[in-house]
């Protein structure tokens, strides 16, 4: 594992403050759609427009007039933000770490569900993703971080914009990481009408949520077993269509809303939805250090940090550069990655032998698999790769022991060497 990550076998997940440059773009408005009278400003938002007094339903995007000035507040708060234990510093949990390398690699490999027991490192570990993160081509000033070059992440109206030959400002910026809160309710997850501006303005306008957010980018849900069931069906929803459709109060709005969702829970406090537990690309059991020397170590490392995060941070600052250069080129070359005929049927027969349902395993192991390769480096994936990567990719999707929690991934890799030797 330790060279995989390339960096020591010895990490606890972490994270650093997002660094970022100032990018001085022109603030970008739209023009009213002709035909339609006017009788107010936009101000930022999603306003909806009307004419003689009935509504047109048709969606517009503009940037806050303030946008300058938010941009330089979000720069000056990052060097104020609390310090994260960085990602190289955490110790063991390999299968965990691995995993959620893997996902940021590809994201389209679906997230990943970290259950274990409590005090193990999971949420420090995922928070600690966030200095790792690559920079992303976003529309400046889209609120739902809009991919200049790839329609099926764009809002509506940019592509409007686009299919009308409009130039749009672009500019680059850390993938977005966006904590799901337990007691969250679901106008703040989906996006609202903007009650102020409907008081004041007596305009429609729509104020993108969470999963506005979060799109093209990680959704963490702590704690994801005890999340109430009308969030995790409005989850299950984006999850499957990639997008967020609201109807209220008068407004019907779509928006793209393709993230990495990441869960992390505890199996003794309950148990997770089947519905939901099949969306997650990967699962990843982490356990309990048992070995004295080790839990020693994390012990004296944390005490390390409490103490003076800065230092303690700086200490790392070459493995991170590291492990992050890593992983940009591994983003680079996964595209050129080759899996072979062959070994796409073994793992297909493996799905099928398991009696694992539909074809997700079949399809998040052979873009696991081609990420690890790419990550080591290599432009072919190799048996080895596979027999890596499948167990996360299938004990959870497997047909569930009554006497037992979760499949362990043992049944899968004593599956997985039957069918390739």
């Amino acid at each position: 594992m330790a060279g995989i990550l390339g960096t020591s076998s010895t990490a606890i997940l972490a994270s650093r403050p997002l660094s970022s440059t100032t990018c001085n773009f022109p603030i970008h408005s739209l023009s009213p759609t002709p035909g339609l009278s006017y009788g107010r400003k936009f101000y930022g938002g999603i306003g909806i427009p009307t004419k003689n007094g009935k509504s047109q339903f048709h969606v517009s995007i503009t940037n806050v007039a303030t946008e300058t000035k938010e941009q330089a507040q979000k720069l000056a708060s990052k060097e104020s933000q609390r310090p994260v234990y960085p990602f190289s510093a955490i110790v063991g949990q390999d299968e965990m770490k691995l995993c959620l390398l893997l996902n940021v690699i590809d994201p389209k490999i679906g997230g990943v569900m970290i259950m274990g027991d409590r005090g193990t490192g999971k949420s420090t570990t995922v928070r600690s993703l966030v200095d790792l993160l690559p920079e992303i081509k976003v529309v400046a000033g889209d609120p739902f971080n809009s991919d200049p070059e790839d329609p099926e992440s764009m809002g509506m109206e940019v592509q409007e914009k686009i299919m009308g030959g409009e130039a749009l400002p672009v500019v680059m910026t850390k993938i977005n990481m966006v904590d799901l809160p337990l007691g969250a309710t679901e106008d703040r997850v989906c996006g609202t009408i903007d009650i102020e501006k409907a008081l004041t303005e007596g305009v429609k306008a729509f104020e993108p949520g969470l999963l506005a957010k979060a799109n093209r980018g990680i959704l963490y849900v702590d704690e994801v077993n005890l999340l109430d069931d009308h969030l995790v069906d409005v989850l299950l929803d984006s999850a499957a269509s990639g997008w967020n459709t609201v109807e209220r109060e008068g407004i019907s709005i779509s928006h793209p809303a393709r993230f990495i969702l990441i869960g992390s829970g505890n199996p003794e406090e309950g148990e997770l939805r089947p519905q939901l537990l099949d969306r997650f690309g990967m699962h990843a059991q982490v356990g309990t250090v048992r070995d004295a020397e080790l839990r020693v170590k994390i012990v004296e490392e944390r005490a390390r940090f409490d103490g003076n995060p800065k230092e303690f941070r700086d200490s790392y600052k070459s493995e991170q550069e590291k492990l992050e250069q890593q992983i940009s080129s591994a983003r680079n070359s996964l595209s050129s990655v080759q899996l072979d005929h062959d070994l796409r049927v073994k793992i297909s027969k493996v799905c099928s032998e398991l009696n694992v349902d539909g074809l997700r395993g079949d399809i998040v192991t052979n873009r696991a698999a081609k990420a690890l390769a790419a990550l080591k480096g290599r432009d072919k994936v190799t048996a080895e790769d596979i027999a890596t990567v499948i167990p996360n990719c299938l004990r959870h999707r497997l047909r569930k022991d009554p006497l037992e929690s979760i499949d362990s991934g043992l049944l899968v890799s004593e599956k997985f060497y039957e069918v390739f030797s």
